[in-house]
């Protein structure tokens, strides 16, 4: 995996909540190890989603994605959303976890 940190899958069950948080506020993966073998791993929610993306062949690879538009001279870069935390309040329906849809 790429910048995925390794961890075996001991320590990461006694630091489960903290690899949930560092994973969900940085989006960096971790790679859950046994005996040095690569078992499974912790993915932020975007990447859970494009992953699944590309499983039901919605991106086209063979493409380059296009370009971002320059900004225009005078005008202030494009910002970019804060990171989300890793659980939200949402009102008037059920709670879904994220990546997981019907």
């Amino acid at each position: 995996m790429l910048n995925a940190v390794d961890m075996t899958v001991t320590q990461a069950r006694a630091e489960f909540a903290d690899l949930v948080n560092r994973v969900s506020y940085t989006g960096e993966p971790v790679a859950l190890t046994r005996r040095g073998k690569v078992m499974a791993a912790l993915v932020s929610a975007e990447d859970l989603e494009l992953l699944e993306s590309l499983r039901a062949h919605r991106f086209d690879l063979t493409r380059p994605a296009p370009a971002p538009a320059p900004a225009a001279e005078g005008q202030a870069p494009p910002r970019h959303d804060p990171p989300r935390i890793a659980a939200e309040y949402r009102p008037g329906g059920p709670a879904r976890r994220p990546g997981f849809h019907d």
